[in-house]
């Protein structure tokens, strides 16, 4: 069948394979040339995708064990982070690290190790998961952790599928009081005051940016900065007090058909952005935010990705090291800006320390843009790849669907060791995707 990721982009012939267990998985791990897991289809290109056999996980979906003295889950990789909320956020416990969208499963925060707006403080997806059970070439399923098999247990945190089949994993959720959270918008004129904002909010838990990438001149960089702390029982009115974990149930908008590709342009994007900033700054000071707004505002929107058209739409996130984010990301908003091409789901975020073997995140600054598909566009991207390597960036693997191999290799040292650690596990002949033969990982 014809398939994509997320973005749309690129849409490839697929022979999709949807095991219910392990055994018919293990048959297809031992019968096929090659393959890659794929779990609910969030990453935003081509890095889920093998052209031979594609390996739907979504069955093998159980949520296994629960330790409430620790927090600790056991679950298997088909299991969505919005199926863990659902079933443990009425108990008091949420995730500890959380991506841009719930819909994802929990394989796939594991191989793409997801960050959210809490890196600074409490790091990527990793620092919550206690061991995976990972099925190799050979059909056996090794465990790993910190301890135990350490090389296989850092390589397929952020290793996007590619040392073997995430088949279950143990993580630990983070005990709450309430499903609020304590906002504060911090409006920001440019880039320059948008980062001594996240320097002043550098304690809070979580902080992430809305950038208006249409800025220029002295409203280059013009942002949003939302502080954000889960909410203690006394911090709600009287009303909610009772029931700290009701949240109203929320109206579903879906996207019925594809958005005609004229629909993003810089006139309509310029005058979104300009009212979103008037509209967001006005409401300054702490307000409580349930959860689902908090984290997942796009989840509302079901299908949000028409909105790019038919073609689809590919998505540039890259981090800089902090010495030189400021100087990067003022020359990656210009030249967004100056071409007219300004996203409207534009979003910074600033990085603590990492150190791993493959995962995207370091001690720095990431943002995040997205673009319709055309011509023009990829050649913007191209630009902005370049300066994101002259400023000693990186790229995010989750979310490319178009880099070269050479651009990668430019921007990523790291690539030689995981290649080697892949070919002495016997996982580079049979673990594949479309985005890994592109980029020649």
């Amino acid at each position: 069948m014809r398939l994509s990721g997320w973005g749309r982009y690129p849409v490839l012939d697929a022979r999709i394979h949807a095991p219910r267990n392990l055994e018919a998985l293990r048959d297809l791990v031992l019968s096929e040339p090659s393959l890659i897991a794929r779990g609910n289809g969030r990453a935003y290109g081509d890095s889920a995708i093998n052209a031979a056999a594609t390996i739907e996980m979504r069955y093998l979906n159980r949520m296994i064990a629960f330790d409430p003295t620790s927090g600790q889950l056991v679950a298997e990789a088909g299991v969505l982070l919005g199926d863990i909320i659902a079933a443990f956020l009425p108990g008091g416990w949420f995730p500890m690290v959380t991506p841009g969208t719930k819909f994802v499963t929990l394989g796939g925060a594991i191989a793409a190790d997801v960050h959210g707006k809490n890196h600074h403080k409490e790091g990527s997806f990793r620092a919550c998961v206690d061991w995976i059970d990972v099925m190799g070439a050979d059909g056996t399923i090794q465990r790993c952790s910190r301890e135990q098999d350490p090389v296989l247990f850092d390589h397929t945190l952020g290793g996007m599928g590619l040392t073997g089949i995430i088949i279950r994993a143990a993580i630990h959720l983070r005990a709450v009081e309430t499903g609020w959270i304590r906002q504060t918008t911090i409006p920001a004129p440019n880039l320059n005051t948008a980062m001594a904002a996240f320097n002043q909010v550098q304690d809070a838990t979580y902080s992430v940016a809305w950038v208006d990438c249409l800025g220029t001149g002295a409203s280059l960089g013009r942002s949003l900065v939302m502080q954000g702390e889960h909410a203690a029982s006394v911090d709600l009115p009287p009303e909610r007090a009772h029931a700290p974990f009701d949240i109203k149930t929320k109206r579903r908008w879906k996207i019925p058909f594809d958005f005609p590709s004229f629909t993003l342009n810089r006139f309509s994007i310029r005058a979104f952005n300009a009212l979103y900033y008037w509209a967001r700054s006005r409401k300054t000071g702490t307000q409580l935010v349930d959860w689902d707004s908090y984290f997942y505002p796009l989840d509302t929107i079901l299908g949000w990705n028409r909105i790019y058209g038919r073609r689809g739409f590919v998505q540039f996130q890259c981090v800089l090291p902090l010495e030189a984010s400021e100087a990067g990301l003022s020359a990656l908003l210009q030249e967004t800006s100056e071409a007219g091409a300004g996203s409207f789901l534009a979003v910074l975020k600033r990085f603590g320390p990492q150190e791993s073997p493959f995962s995207f995140p370091m001690d720095g600054y990431t943002l995040a843009l997205d673009f319709p598909v055309g011509a023009k566009m990829l050649a913007l991207l191209e630009r902005l790849d370049r300066i994101t390597i002259d400023h000693g960036g990186r790229f995010y693997l989750a979310k490319d669907s178009r880099m070269s191999a050479g651009t990668l290799r430019a921007a990523d040292k790291r690539i030689d060791d995981f290649r080697c650690m892949r070919k002495k596990r016997g996982a580079s002949d049979r673990f594949c995707s479309a985005q890994s033969e592109r980029l020649a990982i």
